[in-house]
């Protein structure tokens, strides 16, 4: 029997003895009564009865300890009510509605088993779990851009180290630098944050938190020792203070800054930034870190935004212009040639298996399971197909070593919980004298609700259209269950109640064949304006929401970002769906071909661009309007140049002058 099948055993019979005695018991009755610790040296049990007891606490088992005043002993107690799940007040649509969420997320999201194992404990005792997907989960699709066959292995490794507190050691490409160096690090938590991930830990290296992007580790993640435990995270270490910010403010705040927002865009500025500065008479005010990337904000609103101060802002921008005019002027440099990738390195990394949950909560899980089918009479027969669909975390080859590993779980004294015997296709299982203490879902492991909640993040908005219910009311229910332990290291999800609305509102609009009338502010317009649609598809191509439709106005296929909706109103009148409609951001895209300089080519190879000899980058853009193009371009503060098409190249020269002029920076001593 290996090491982790003992530790297993005795980890689940601890937890079994704790609740028979239902009384508080000491160290010598753990010693001489559970499974795995009567043969050990009193020295060996020290070390293992405290591990055992810490890797259960992180798993969220509710292990209490007090000193006995009388004796000086310590004593442990395990109370039920705390071990197992509350009675969840889910209604069946809401818990459809989870599971339409796992379909959603299924292919491209790393927590999926944990998240699936999630909803199997909720769901126990109720039939139709795995019932097929509803029509809402059809018409939605999720597509994550920071996605990669190697990052479930990564967010797999650095989970296990974080739950461990365990110190890594990984090759990470300094992008700014373009360097790899390796680097050490004791990780605190992961960081969703507008669709990518993020490690954050301290930097032993360097002797400070630092935040290290996922996608940009190179090779394997390694532990740095062969301790049990290497560190502790700082009790007040708060993930929150990492999250939401806008690019400008990444990095120690150096002053603030006063931008006039023009036309009706404070309304969306409020929205999107609201929490990261203010509004004062049209006037947006934000702390800043960075003078070159609020000039880049400043930038791509094309003119709706207007820089009042620092000086230091308005001569960025006027720089900025300058340099965006030059290089669009006169006939296009041309490329060097395009940089071979090394041989092999595409191949360099093998893609790892995505965060599965830990096996201590799938033999939980399990378990409960298993009782939960004998229900009241003492034996049951499962279909192994039925068992393997419930839970395919189990490899088909294992499922009879994990049947024989709850045969030794036990209450002490010889008395065991089931039997289960693989026969054929068939499981078996016996239930004995005291199971029915494990016929309840057991609470949900740090693991598992950190798959909820990032679940909730995702498509949270879907989930509350499915369920016909508030999503803060699902979410709330969901919380009551995570148990006695904080999810101190897992961000709160972020949705907007706005989103929640409005994506309500379309997913009605798709289900029920309605028209939908929506305010609309595209990126390049300084107002709004009132669409007619015929709603299709939702897709989260994180961190945006975007609905595909049929614009009545234009009578051709569009694409809507949610957040630039300032409404949404379901009309009386129905739609029939439109024959071939297959609904794509780009379908009629125009495309142009980009060189970036060197100052910016390798953050741009993230996102799909090809490196050149000297450094540099190209990249052919489809792009569904030439106008957004133009913002994009004056974004890049002159880094990014268009070389063709001939004309949106005359396009933005004659814009960035124009804007100088718009926005009173044209007369400005620019930087050399």
């Amino acid at each position: 029997m290996s090491h982790d099948t003992d530790k297993l055993i005795r980890q689940l019979s601890l937890v079994a003895f704790l609740m028979a005695e239902r009384r508080p018991i000491t160290a010598r009755d753990v010693k001489s009564n559970v499974e795995g610790y009567s043969e050990m040296s009193d020295e060996a049990f020290a070390r293992r009865f405290y591990s055992d007891r810490a890797e259960l606490i992180a798993l969220g088992v509710p292990l209490h300890s007090q000193r006995d005043e009388f004796t000086g002993e310590e004593l442990y107690t395990l109370k039920s009510d705390e071990y197992f799940l509350p009675q969840l007040e889910l209604e069946d649509e809401e818990l459809a509605a989870l599971q339409t969420a796992l379909y959603l997320l299924e292919g491209q999201f790393a927590y999926a088993e944990p998240l699936r194992l999630a909803l199997q404990n909720l769901a126990l005792g109720r039939p139709g779990f795995v019932d097929a997907p509803t029509e809402a989960a059809r018409s939605v699709e999720v597509l994550d851009p920071d996605y990669s066959p190697e990052m479930p292995g990564r967010l797999a490794k650095l989970e296990g180290a974080i739950s461990k507190q365990r110190t890594v050691k990984f090759d990470y490409w300094s992008i700014s630098r373009d360097e790899r160096s390796e680097r050490t690090l004791n990780p605190y938590a992961l960081l969703p944050d507008n669709g990518v991930w993020y490690v954050v830990g301290h930097d032993l290296d360097r002797d400070d938190i630092r935040t290290f992007r996922v996608s940009r580790i190179r090779g394997d993640i390694k532990f740095a020792t062969r301790r049990e435990r290497d560190f502790r995270t700082p009790a007040d270490f708060d993930i929150e203070h990492y999250r939401g910010r806008p690019p400008w403010q990444v990095g120690a705040i150096v002053g603030e800054a006063r931008i006039e927002v023009r036309g009706d865009t404070a309304w969306w500025v409020q929205r999107t930034y609201g929490d990261t500065g203010r509004l004062e008479d049209d006037v947006f005010i934000t702390e800043y870190s960075s003078i070159p990337q609020l000039a880049s904000w400043v930038l791509r609103q094309d003119g709706r935004a207007v820089p009042l101060e620092p000086d230091e802002l308005r001569r960025d921008v006027a720089t900025s212009l300058r340099r965006v005019r030059e290089r669009h002027e006169g006939k296009p440099e041309v490329p060097a040639r395009e940089k071979p990738q090394p041989r092999g390195e595409a191949a360099a990394e093998r893609p790892a298996g995505p965060v599965a949950p830990e096996r201590f909560a799938v033999l939980q899980a399990l378990l409960a399971f298993l009782l939960a089918a004998c229900g009241e009479d003492k034996d049951a027969e499962i279909r192994v197909s039925q068992l393997l669909e419930r839970f395919p975390s189990i490899p088909p080859e294992e499922l009879e070593e994990h049947l024989s590993l709850l045969n030794l779980v036990n209450f002490g004294g010889g008395c065991y919980t089931i039997y289960a015997e693989l026969r054929d296709e068939t499981v078996h299982v016996d239930k004995e004298l005291w199971g029915d203490t494990f016929r309840m879902p057991p609470r949900l492991t740090p693991l598992e609700a950190r798959a909820i909640r990032l679940a909730l993040e995702y498509v949270g908005p879907m989930i509350a259209a499915d369920a016909h219910t508030p999503l803060a009311r699902v979410r709330k229910k969901l919380e009551e269950t995570f148990g006695q332990f904080a999810l101190s290291q897992t961000p709160q999800p972020q949705v907007e109640d706005e989103a929640e609305d409005l994506i309500s509102k379309l997913a009605r609009g798709v289900r029920e064949h309605r028209v939908v009338e929506i305010e609309y502010q595209k990126e390049t317009e300084p107002t709004p304006t009132v669409r007619t649609i015929e709603p299709y598809q939702l897709e989260r191509r994180l961190p945006y929401w975007y609905v595909h439709a049929w614009d009545l106005g234009s009578d051709s296929e569009k694409s809507f970002r949610i957040d630039r909706m300032r409404s949404a109103k379901v009309t009386r009148e129905k739609f029939s769906p439109r024959q071939q409609f297959e609904p794509t951001r780009l379908r009629d895209a125009g495309t142009a071909l980009v060189l970036y300089t060197k100052e910016i080519a390798r953050f741009e190879t993230e996102r799909g661009a090809r490196l050149l000899a000297d450094g540099a980058g190209i990249k052919d853009v489809s792009v569904g309007s030439y106008a957004w193009l133009e913002s994009d371009i004056l974004a890049k503060r002159g880094e990014a140049i268009v070389l063709e098409p001939a004309e949106v190249r005359r396009n933005i020269a004659a814009r960035a002058k124009e804007l100088a002029k718009e926005l009173g920076v044209e007369r400005m001593r620019v930087k050399v």
